[in-house]
């Protein structure tokens, strides 16, 4: 099921929707992204498919028109919560001990199970290495994981071994106590050497798999940045974040004219006007969690981690020093 699709235990009652006007140039699927915002829509798409939507009593079609006086019911489906199955899968493993591990996530792995991506995950690898020793406070789908980083975003990542651990390192993400610094690489030169970007950042409005700025939004966004090293038509920089929204390093760096390189959701064309410049392709967006650090939530030492570049990011590091530009 798409991940913006309503999910309970129980079928939540229908919505129903009647269309009073006939709309002769538009789709019925785009249609009713404008009446229901919170659905993508691929997800309205996926329910047509599923026979979940019914137009006067008949399965929907997206390429139908709208017309004035008919009646939409949307039959949402029940959720069926996946369960996360061991894997041997390799682990790069920082740290660990009876309460806690911190890995170094690899590109290409998700963290937890979700559509589409139902095994082959951190999730998976964990239940296997740690035998299933793993806290329960996330369910089936996502145990002892209490934060996550994107498919191909690499570097730190703690999970609990237990609920003690769980609750104690839920509360420092919550209470802003725990340190995480990035290492990016972004489309352009920045011309000062420090910087702090303050925007808040919600769903986006009509791309609603996205996020973007929105100014007003009531979860305020903080990243703190400085200059690492310049390099051709591009920069490395290290991010620190203040809080934690949803693909904020990415979202921020956009906001200030600065893609990530590589970054097919937010820098797809300063990614392909840096390729042209410099020959260089970029297979992923180029970001690293370089460093986490917290308090152990039963011995109360202060933890530090960092996890070294992978090769990939190195390889783009290297080209980018040597690059002699196109223009």
């Amino acid at each position: 099921m798409d991940d913006d699709l309503p999910a309970s235990e129980a079928a939540p009652e229908p919505t129903v929707v009647t269309i009073d006007e006939t709309l002769t140039s538009e789709r019925l699927d785009r249609y009713l992204t404008t009446k229901l915002p919170h659905i993508s829509r691929g997800g309205i798409q996926r329910l047509m498919r599923e026979g979940c939507i019914l137009v006067d009593g008949k399965p929907a079609k997206p390429t139908q028109h709208p017309a004035a006086g008919q009646t939409v019911e949307v039959i949402w489906p029940v959720a069926r919560e996946l369960e996360a199955k061991p894997e041997d899968l390799p682990l790069d493993i920082l740290f660990e001990d009876d309460d806690l591990i911190v890995v170094n996530k690899p590109a290409g792995m998700p963290t937890h199970p979700g559509h589409g991506h139902e095994d082959g995950t951190l999730v998976n690898a964990l239940l296997h290495h740690c035998a299933g020793s793993l806290s329960g406070i996330g369910g089936v789908v996502r145990p002892g994981i209490v934060h996550r980083l994107d498919l191909d975003t690499t570097g730190c990542l703690v999970a609990a071994k237990n609920d003690v651990a769980h609750l104690g390192l839920t509360a420092q993400f919550k209470e802003r106590e725990v340190a995480k610094r990035y290492h990016a690489i972004v489309c352009g030169r920045l011309a000062n050497n420090e910087g702090a970007i303050d925007a808040p950042i919600a769903r986006h409005p009509v791309h609603r798999k996205l996020m973007a700025v929105q100014p007003g939004a009531s979860r305020n966004a903080r990243t703190s940045w400085r200059v690492l090293e310049h390099l051709t038509k591009s920069t490395l920089v290290e991010a620190t974040l203040h809080t934690g929204r949803t693909h904020q390093i990415r979202v921020h760096f956009r906001h200030i004219g600065f893609p990530l390189a590589g970054d097919a959701l937010y820098g797809t064309k300063a990614t392909a006007q840096l390729a042209n410049d410099t020959g260089l392709r970029v297979g992923r967006q180029m970001l690293h969690a370089r460093l986490l650090a917290f308090t152990h939530p039963r011995s109360s030492e202060r933890l530090t981690f960092e996890a070294a570049w992978p090769s990939d990011f190195e390889r783009v590091l290297d080209e980018l020093r040597s690059a002699k530009t196109n223009s």
